[in-house]
């Protein structure tokens, strides 16, 4: 199956220019190694890196370890390229290796560092080897139940015994062990009518993560300290870390549990698209709109919150409506408010993409609070992540309703949310994720026993993929195989185990739910940890338990002084009305749209569109004439010109001829050579401001010179006027727009306009006062309109 796959998909891959991380690794480290580049790579980074750093390099993967490796070649090669002193600095702690499911290894961790040893010794420069005791995070409390967990035999993965030092050695701390909540009897068959998805209120997980919600209620209601590296404060939801080794059903039942006491609370650390309620009810809606016959999407959206009607009023309507579909009992029912939205989605789906149906539901219609409202504010997440599927959709596929939907039931998208910055709510979180971060009380509720978790059917022998037998049939080298990869999870799981401990910075609880016989599961070996650091009696949420204390705890502050419920502000009404229409935006304005006659008394014969399309066209021809080869004959001529005008808006016209010759006849008088001369321009769009509006517009011909600009725009009008003082005002006032909107681009020289009739091949320069005074005209009835 592999030999099959993995070459389908490079080459998917391939064909779409994709990569991913591993394959950036791997990519980076071809370049470094292949014998083509490699040197000449090296010598050009060789010039330009001084430090290389590598950060938790517990975790670093051994394909990342070769590109480091061929990085800091040159750094021990004798003369480089440069003769500066540089570095090589690696950061990493090998106790809190937990990421082999990416690759982590730390037999890699230990050969790299007795090779960059060898190296450096080699050249006489030397490996500095720096052990850091300290502790900055952790109160002497943990900090001595941590090295008591893991002293000698129990130390196998961390790479000898811990033994800490507390930088902060007069912060008070504890580590409180709860008693196991024990597993709960198995219980008869629940009654038909109860879900089966539910835990009992019986079972240890409900039990336990009540426990937690509750206690951390009380503690936060009466004002518990917490010590603080400044000065003690109030404990708030805030301070307190749940961390748990997998989302399981106790992860889930602890955030049931806190919402249900009224915590504030952050949610998952890691939420799937297609399981989150406020999703579901969108997409419900989404599926009613694209298929109104939908009776069950349709049934789903009533009872979301969007709409928020109750299982009595949804069985009114649906009951007895015999083969009728629901959407046409609903609009029989006069349910106003509810067929208001409804039909106005309805009226929109066919024209908006799906991420304007989703804005329109949830600002215009109040769905994002109404969300928020029941779900509470973790609904947030998957509303915002689905808003982003939409318009990560329009960028693959048109957007169609029916599309976005197919394409959201074909992925499983998954968000990871990024709790390190919460905003003082509570978190739970997995050990993996947690990763990185501290906090004043860190709870761990999943020490239980579990099942190791070894599902695959393939393991290594030597390096050979060999399948694995069922139990304890296999041959010899298989078994040792799969008990080699068993210890190296046991010491990664302890290693799991440290990290989880390690983010506490004052105070961490310890519980479980289930059985912990075993003596290597977390909680055993937490409580036999708390007994050699010294331990005595307490009184838990789920019995007597053990603490282990360091320091002086401080006194609990006043109740209420520092947790006091905030009272939102009161928000005005017209948050929740609609806005009013806003004031349409002026148009663009055109000078040839100023108003005023375009043509003398007897400019008849032919219809204003087709004496439209024939300007259009001749303008096409003296724009183009201009830049063809010389020496064409007339027959070649007049091919080029009909190919032209075939691809302008109505086609090829019956009187190419008369056309040709009369754009001809313009550029071939002598007193026009200048204005199709090298240099001077042709269709040249401006804009600028008239009357205070934005305006735009093409000026057929421009000629710049030194001191002036002259802008000619060609009329093809059949009765062309004597005179300046004879042309019409619409043709006036088009050629002030130009030149008032020319002025400011060329301040310091003359603005120019003139009118070149083409039918007499004639230019008639139009007087600056003329024009003004016509554009003048025109801003009054502008102004007058607009009023």
């Amino acid at each position: 199956f592999a030999r099959a796959y993995l070459p389908r998909l490079d080459a998917a891959k391939a064909a779409r220019g994709w990569l991913d991380f591993d394959d950036l690794i791997a990519r980076a480290g071809q370049l470094l190694t292949d014998p083509s580049v490699a040197q000449w790579v090296l010598y050009k980074l060789d010039g330009g890196v001084d430090h290389i750093l590598v950060d938790e390099a517990q975790d670093t993967a051994p394909g990342q370890w070769r590109v480091i490796a061929q990085l800091a070649q040159e750094f021990t090669a004798g003369e480089g390229a440069r003769t500066e002193r540089r570095t090589l600095f690696v950061v990493g702690d090998k106790k809190q290796s937990i990421y082999s499911f990416q690759g982590a290894d730390l037999a890699v961790f230990d050969a790299m560092q007795a090779q960059f040893h060898d190296r450096l010794e080699a050249a006489g420069v030397g490996l500095n080897a720096a052990d850091l005791a300290h502790s900055f995070r952790s109160s002497e409390a943990v900090l001595r139940v941590v090295d008591e967990t893991f002293c000698p035999p129990n130390d196998v993965g961390l790479g000898g015994a811990p033994a800490h030092i507390a930088f902060n050695a007069d912060l008070p701390g504890r580590v409180d062990v709860w008693p196991l909540v024990e597993a709960a009897e198995p219980q008869d068959a629940p009654e038909w009518y109860e879900a089966v998805d539910v835990l009992s209120e019986a079972h240890h997980y409900r039990r336990l993560a009540q426990a937690i919600a509750a206690d951390l209620r009380r503690m936060i209601d009466a004002g518990v300290a917490v010590p603080g590296r400044d000065a003690p404060r109030a404990l708030t939801e805030g301070d307190v870390l749940i961390l748990v080794r997998r989302r399981n059903t106790l992860f889930h039942e602890i955030i049931a549990a806190c919402k249900a006491v009224g915590l504030e609370i952050a949610g998952a650390d890691r939420l799937r698209l297609g399981g989150e309620m406020a999703v579901r009810d969108l997409t419900a809606l989404l599926a009613f709109l694209a298929t109104p016959e939908d009776d069950l999407s349709l049934a789903a959206t009533l009872r979301s919150p969007l709409f928020g009607w109750s299982e009595d009023a949804l069985f009114r309507l649906a009951a007895g409506r015999e083969r009728a579909f629901l959407w046409a009992r609903l609009r029989e029912s006069g349910q106003g408010a509810t067929l208001s939205v409804l039909q106005d989605l309805l009226g929109a789906v066919d024209f908006l993409r799906p991420f304007e149906i989703l804005e329109r539901v949830l600002t215009r219609h109040d769905g994002r609070r109404r969300l928020v409202a029941r779900l509470g504010l973790e609904a947030e997440d998957g509303i915002d992540a689905l808003l982003a599927q939409a318009l990560a959709y329009e960028e693959l596929e048109p957007p169609s309703l029916t599309g976005f939907l197919t394409w959201l039931d074909r992925g499983d998208v998954q968000i990871k949310r990024e709790l390190d910055a919460a905003g003082g709510r509570l978190r739970v979180m997995t050990v993996h994720g947690a990763k990185g971060l501290e906090s004043p009380l860190v709870i761990l509720p999943d020490t239980a026993e579990r099942r190791p978790n070894d599902r695959g059917q393939i393991c290594a022998v030597e390096g050979v993929p060999v399948w694995r037998a069922a139990g304890s049939d296999g041959p010899t080298a298989v078994q040792e195989a799969v008990e080699a990869a068993a210890d190296l999870r046991a010491q990664e799981d302890a290693r799991l185990l440290y990290v989880a401990m390690t983010r506490a910075e004052s105070w961490l609880i310890v519980a479980g739910a289930g059985k912990a016989e075993k003596p290597d599961c977390w909680y055993a070996r937490l409580t036999e940890g708390v007994r050699q650091a010294g331990a005595e009696a307490l009184e838990c949420p789920t019995g007597t338990g053990l603490r282990h204390a360091h320091g002086d705890w401080p006194e609990p502050a006043v109740a209420g002084s520092d947790n006091a419920a905030i009272t939102p502000p009161a928000l005005p009404d017209t948050l929740w009305q609609p806005a009013p229409p806003a004031a349409a935006a002026p148009g663009l304005l055109s000078p040839s749209d100023l108003g005023g006659a375009k043509a003398l008394a007897g400019e008849g014969g032919i219809h204003a569109d087709a004496a439209m399309q024939r300007g259009t066209q001749l303008h096409l021809l003296l724009e183009h004439l201009p830049v063809w080869p010389e020496g064409l004959d007339a027959a070649a001529r007049a091919v080029r010109a009909r190919d032209l005008l075939a691809a302008s808006e109505g086609g090829a016209p019956q009187d190419i001829a008369a056309l040709l010759a009369e754009a001809e006849g313009v550029l071939a008088a002598p007193a026009l050579a200048a204005l199709f001369a090298p240099g001077t321009l042709a269709e040249v769009e401006v804009a600028g401001r008239l009357f205070g509006r934005p305006a735009a517009g093409v000026i057929d011909r421009l000629v710049i010179g030194p001191d002036a600009v002259l802008a000619v725009d060609y009329k093809s009008n059949r009765v062309v006027p004597a005179a300046p003082q004879d042309v019409p005002e619409g043709l006036l006032r088009q050629m002030g727009g130009y030149a008032e909107l020319l002025s400011p681009l060329w301040p310091g020289r003359r603005v120019r306009v003139a009118l070149l009739w083409t039918s007499q091949a004639r230019m008639m320069e139009l007087p600056p006062a003329l024009v003004a005074a016509a554009l003048a005209r025109a801003a009054l009835e502008s102004g007058a309109s607009g009023a």
